[in-house]
């Protein structure tokens, strides 16, 4: 049965402070929010575009020339005109979390202004291409009026806390609820992955369209969270965490069904999650242990190489064909054995001085790689034609028909490598809730102390760089048998850098964290190559501001978000509620 026997009342949430810098805008809010949702919605049924750009009309049937149904709203437009009604309706009905959710509307509605806007003025050469000859705004410049106007009226009187809902209900329910969520969140990714294409000749404003989606997506969770519903989703999902291990795991196998489910973006998803499980084993030695390790990247090179030599390739030194899950084994050991050599400096070094030992060891694993010594990795002509994964007499790189359903090639080193990255996933999180992964934690935030507790220091950091080393030959050894071509190429520096910004920017020391940082690093070029200019540009600046905001990460681990998280207010008086029982107000 459910706690929750009848609707919640009407929230009572406190009366919010107001802004001191817009103390004179206090009084107009409501006017402020109606007419930024007005304005968002007069800007989605405006055209967009003076004239024809050079590479053809934008999209969304947004250019003067061929604006001939202002309601057929789709694209970036359908955003904007959702965002104004729901900003409108919210104007006016009280709901909890009401400034937060219009404010978070707000900057989704400048985002998608200034995305377009910006795009189409630059390629037009000009604020012309975005007004009428005779100075008329267009739909980029009054949507952004709108978005600002809704974030001032949304700010000046004030925020409220974020309501944090505590509602209960049957077992069954609160399942179906999960499934709904998950089932719109793989809808989500796929609609991410195939927002503008994958930009050619067919659709050259791709770089433009994607970046759009994502700042009408942003703008919609951020209204989520600040309503509440994320939080208690959360929630609900710890209360049923295996149920929810399940679905996901699910969901992520249905990714081929989605609209997402084509070669390319199946190798990519593919390529994204040997680069995730590698990330998870990372994880280990920076984010539990906090030892910083700059050449990780060569575990993966040496799983990869050894594979290859136990493949049967025609240019592998040892010329013997294994089992593909004997050859996992075989690489993951070797790996965890150069990792246990790599991790013995640890018994002396810490710091930068660790940092530099593995950068070292990096670097001479990429040397020795690129000048074939002993004749196991091919040099520059690196080791070519791997054989495919099979499985009863079917190649991994073959289409697969079930039934009339035919799914890409490619689809079976997706769920090959999905399966992968749970199991890893369930080591990290069995070795993270276990007396190691409490003493790497200990080691990680104070080493002498925990050398004082009685933690024998040098053996469990050793055993961090072993056990993340052998995680990462795992995954070698499917990027070997996936890439069909191992070269020393695939493992420079920089991808130990982008491995580590992964960890960083999902956050340190969780798991969801270091998939969803994997997935950001290699998704954005992806999605960005028509910026050729200026992609690592974009590529950066998304980056900073997203530690800017989120410096614990994406995902924070629950230590990481006490020691990151501001300074709350001292609060005074009663501690508010919304709801009758059924929500409280927290802190933001």
């Amino acid at each position: 049965m459910t706690t929750l026997e009848k609707p919640p009342p009407a929230p009572a949430m406190p009366p919010p402070s107001p802004n001191s810098r817009l103390a004179p805008l206090a009084r107009y809010t409501t006017v402020l929010r109606i007419a930024g949702g007005l304005l968002t919605l007069i800007g989605a049924l405006l055209p967009w575009a003076t004239f024809v750009l050079n590479e053809g009309p934008y999209p969304e049937k947004s250019t003067l020339e061929f604006f001939s149904a202002p309601f057929a709203v789709t694209g970036f437009r359908l955003h904007l005109a959702v965002f104004g009604i729901a900003a409108i309706v919210i104007a006016l009905v009280a709901v909890p979390g009401r400034e937060r959710i219009l404010r978070a509307v707000g900057w989704g509605v400048i985002a998608v202004a200034v995305v377009n806007g910006l795009y189409i003025a630059v390629e037009g050469g000009g604020l012309g291409a975005i007004t009428a000859a005779d100075g008329v705004a267009f739909g980029a410049v009054v949507a952004l009026i709108g978005g600002v106007l809704l974030v001032l009226g949304a700010t000046a009187g004030g925020l409220t806390p974020v309501p944090v809902w505590t509602w209960r209900f049957n077992r069954y329910l609160e399942w179906l609820i999960l499934l709904v969520t998950y089932a719109l969140l793989l809808l989500l990714v796929s609609a991410v992955l195939t927002s503008g294409g994958q930009g050619s000749a067919a659709n050259v404003y791709a770089g433009a369209v994607f970046l759009s989606f994502l700042g009408a997506v942003g703008g919609l969770l951020g209204a989520l969270h600040a309503s509440g519903l994320l939080t208690w989703i959360g929630a609900v999902s710890e209360r049923h965490r295996l149920f929810s291990v399940i679905v996901l795991l699910v969901a992520a196998l249905l990714l081929p069904l989605t609209g997402a489910g084509n070669e390319y973006w199946m190798t990519v998803a593919a390529n994204i999650g040997v680069y995730a499980a590698t990330a998870i084993g990372l994880n280990i030695v920076v984010g539990l242990a906090g030892l910083l390790d700059l050449g990780y990247v060569a575990f993966l090179g040496i799983g990869a190489f050894v594979a290859a030599n136990f493949s049967g390739a025609a240019a592998s030194r040892i010329g013997i064909e294994l089992p593909f899950p004997l050859v996992m084994v075989i690489a993951a050991v070797v790996a965890g054995i150069f990792g246990a050599i790599v991790g013995s400096p640890t018994l002396r070094v810490r710091g930068d001085y660790l940092a530099i030992v593995t950068l070292a060891f990096g670097e001479i694993f990429v040397r020795s790689a690129q000048n074939n010594i002993g004749g196991l990795t091919g040099g520059s002509n690196a080791i070519p034609g791997i054989p495919p994964v099979s499985l009863f007499g079917n190649d991994f790189n073959d289409a697969v028909q079930i039934g009339g359903l035919e799914l890409a090639p490619g689809v079976l080193y997706y769920v090959l490598i999905v399966l992968i990255v749970a199991a890893v996933m369930l080591v990290f999180a069995n070795l993270k809730n276990s007396r190691l992964g409490r003493a790497w934690i200990a080691i990680r935030e104070d080493e002498d102390a925990a050398r004082a507790m009685g933690i024998r220091t040098g053996p469990i950091k050793i055993l961090a760089f072993l056990i993340g080393a052998t995680l990462a030959g795992f995954a070698g050894a499917f990027f070997a048998h996936k890439t069909a071509t191992v070269s020393y190429e695939s493992f420079r520096f920089l991808e130990s850098v982008t491995l580590l910004a992964a960890v960083i920017l999902g956050g340190m020391g969780t798991i969801p964290g270091a998939v969803l940082g994997a997935s950001i690093l290699f998704v954005l070029p992806e999605k960005l190559r028509e910026f050729s200019d200026y992609r690592l540009l974009l590529f950066g600046i998304a980056l900073i501001l997203i530690m800017r905001f989120r410096p614990q990460g994406l995902v924070p681990d629950r230590h990481r978000r006490a020691e990151l998280a501001p300074e709350s207010e001292p609060v005074t008086g009663p501690i508010p509620t919304a709801g009758s029982g059924n929500t409280k107000a927290g802190s933001s």
